[in-house]
């Protein structure tokens, strides 16, 4: 298992339980997710930065497994 610290960005959703959702998914396309936070919000674009430490397991081969 390796660790990665990510960033992405996200747009702003209607509810905060739409914009967990939109996090925990975007997040997920990463990796397992260990911890994230809002680290910035760009009211202008509507955006969110979140910066995660997400895991991924390392196959036998060497290859990365999501």
């Amino acid at each position: 298992m390796t660790t990665h610290f990510i960033s992405a960005e996200i747009n702003l959703q209607e509810s905060p339980l739409k914009l967990q959702q939109a996090i925990a998914t975007e997040l997920e396309k990463q990796g397992e997710p260990l911890r994230w936070a809002i680290t910035e919000v760009d009211s202008d674009k509507q955006t969110a930065k979140i910066e995660a430490i997400v895991t991924t397991e390392v196959l036998e081969t060497g290859l990365v497994s999501q």
